[in-house]
């Protein structure tokens, strides 16, 4: 008997199962590997803004089936900020001056999408005796604590020539804005849709909105940089979904504010009406503006710096090109020319 080629078919048996082993557990690092991407939530964090309700639609009509998006609802971008920055959100829908402020202390995010452009949404309401901005001059005034908030007041006084030291300062949420100023807590507001057709309806007056101040109250949608390759495939389907859902809004606009409209507690004529004080950003727009070919935003963003740097928003000059981000946006407009 030839010992030494049994010996050497046994360990022949041993390299080969020993290489099977070593791909069977290559293969089942792969598969995990997928299934963990797969199963990861994508959460995306939005408030009441009806300029972000899109992101709803499309998640009621179903277009991120078969993803691991989840659209979450937060009571102000301030907070929306907050779990960007803690990891508790991968993405969320805040203003420019948000997102300013964001990456001044969490620069690792991106810029994926422009939403909208208020054009009127936001604004300062004041009491039927107060007929115009200057008459807010010794009176309270509710504000949520935002960046946006604190912004909107600023440039609303500059108009007058008043400071914050002329007014008196209601810290308050913005769940807080209707029932503080129909008890009388506060004589004027600094809100937005949908609680502005809400009191206007109780005859509160415009003092200030963001018609004002055109092209300085914009919307965009922020990633974490790190789950930008991780999620590629989920983060393709969100902008898909919604520019599906903006030309469903198109074609179909009642059914859309019907669905839309539950959020906010307000009508879908309502919610309508709403839409008309603001702008949505085509597939063409946001390929210019984030691709830089049209420098607008970029330059609206530099102007904006300074101004929250002047009010001590901001502490430092933020170069808003760097987070600017257009490949998902790109894909979705080669793919939809």
């Amino acid at each position: 008997m030839n010992y030494h080629n049994i010996h050497l078919g046994k360990t022949r048996k041993q390299i080969y199962f020993f290489l099977i082993g070593i791909l069977l557990c290559l293969g089942l690092g792969i598969l995990a590997s997928c299934f963990q991407q797969s199963t990861t939530p994508l959460l995306v964090g939005i408030n009441d803004w009806p300029g972000f309700a899109p992101l709803y639609l499309g998640k009621q009509l179903g277009y991120y089936q078969n993803s691991s998006i989840k659209i979450v609802d937060y009571p102000s971008t301030t907070e929306i900020n907050r779990a960007i920055r803690s990891g508790n959100l991968q993405a969320g829908a805040i203003s420019l001056d948000e997102t300013l402020l964001l990456a001044e202390t969490f620069p690792q995010i991106r810029v994926i999408l422009l939403v909208d452009l208020s054009n009127g949404a936001d604004v300062i309401l004041g009491k039927p005796q107060l007929n115009t901005l200057s008459d807010i001059k010794g009176k309270k005034v509710g504000v949520e604590n935002t960046a946006l908030g604190a912004y909107m007041l600023s440039r609303a006084l500059d108009q007058v020539g008043l400071s914050v030291q002329d007014i008196k300062i209601v810290s308050l949420g913005y769940s807080e804005h209707e029932d503080a100023f129909k008890q009388g807590e506060i004589d004027a507001v600094v809100t937005f849709e949908p609680t502005r057709s809400k009191l206007i309806e109780t005859g509160a007056n415009v003092l200030f909105d963001s018609s004002k101040i055109p092209g300085e109250i914009v919307d965009v949608l922020v990633v974490r940089q790190d789950i930008i390759e991780t999620h590629s495939k989920d983060l393709e389907q969100l902008i898909r979904g919604w520019f599906m859902a903006l030309d469903y809004l198109k074609q179909q606009p009642e059914s859309a504010a019907q669905i839309m409209a539950e959020r906010g507690g307000i009508t879908p004529k309502e919610f309508l009406s709403s839409l008309k004080l603001l702008k949505f950003f085509t597939p063409v727009e946001n390929q210019n503006l984030l691709s830089q070919t049209d420098p607008s935003l970029v330059k609206a963003s530099q102007k904006l710096s300074k101004l929250m740097q002047e009010k001590k928003l901001l502490n430092s000059d933020i170069q808003f090109s760097s987070l600017l981000d257009q490949r998902f946006v790109t894909q979705f407009y080669k793919s939809n020319p």
